[in-house]
């Protein structure tokens, strides 16, 4: 059994990702909240030392206090997820690990490859194992960690067509838009705009499988989101009207960190759980 994947981020890791994306910094916080420098610095190092301070800077940064408080104290992680024809695959890419996913039609044995991660062949040897045909590779966006064997997949598997979207192309691939629609098998694949993380991140929403699934590279993680690298606004507005608006037991399949839910989401990440409580 493969080990359980860690959550991308700490409390820290989304306090630093609100700050830079509210371009708010850490003397205005103490000039807006009250709360002592030396506090502030503590809680921005990783150490939950003061709820009520890090309830005020939670609001300050337009975080939920309650979810906030939930990941500081490490007492939540998202519930195990299992989806016959998705299998997801981690691999080290720098200090980091980086997701790609295996999804394939249980009825035609027709796959597809979401992202490449930093080794491939995890995947192809997958679907050799499982008897499934790669006919497509789809990428969320092209950060390095998501395209790191590209060529190498596109050499095991010369006959899948890769796509990328229309605003961030990737020799090789053929672009689309939002509003196209492909297959796997019997599954409906259906492309989501969610730029913020990257000019044109996509959040494939797939649906055939026994739940909806949506693969969605570094726009959400389990408990936060992915910076907003280009638009913090446009990556929040694009996860709260494009990702969090779909079914609840839609599975989320990221790419950093574990699988997670809709619902999970909504009740949990401190970026959005206050919109839904």
């Amino acid at each position: 059994m493969k080990p359980p994947i860690p959550l991308e981020d700490n409390f820290e890791d989304i306090l630093a990702k609100a700050m830079r994306g509210h371009h708010i910094s850490e003397s205005e916080l103490v000039e807006t909240t009250r709360v002592p420098r030396d506090i502030l610095a503590r809680l921005c190092r990783g150490e939950f030392c003061d709820e009520a301070a890090l309830g005020k800077v939670a609001r300050a940064l337009s975080l939920d206090p309650r979810t906030l408080a939930m990941a500081a104290s490490r007492v939540w992680r998202p519930r195990s997820v299992t989806l016959d024809g998705l299998e997801s695959f981690s691999t080290a890419y720098r200090d980091m690990r980086v997701n790609a996913h295996l999804v394939w039609d249980p009825a035609s044995s027709v796959a597809a490859v979401f992202d490449t991660g930093t080794d491939s062949g995890l995947m192809t040897d997958r679907a050799a194992a499982l008897g499934l045909r790669i006919e497509s590779i789809f990428l969320t966006h092209t950060h390095s960690d998501h395209i790191a064997d590209f060529d190498r997949l596109r050499t095991a598997a010369p006959e899948a067509i890769a796509r990328a979207n229309r605003a961030e192309p990737w020799p090789g691939t053929r672009p689309f838009s939002e509003g196209e629609t492909f297959s796997i098998g019997s599954l409906t694949v259906r492309p989501l705009t969610t730029s913020g993380h990257s000019k044109g991140g996509t959040t494939y929403f797939i649906e055939g499988l026994a739940r909806p699934l949506a693969i969605v590279g570094d726009a959400l993680f389990a408990g936060s989101m992915g910076g907003g690298i280009v638009s913090f606004a446009d990556a929040w507005k694009n996860n709260r009207e494009k990702i969090l608006t779909l079914p609840e037991d839609t599975v989320l399949a990221p790419g950093h960190g574990p699988l997670t839910t809709v619902g999970e989401e909504k009740q949990n990440n401190p970026f959005f759980s206050a919109e839904f409580s």
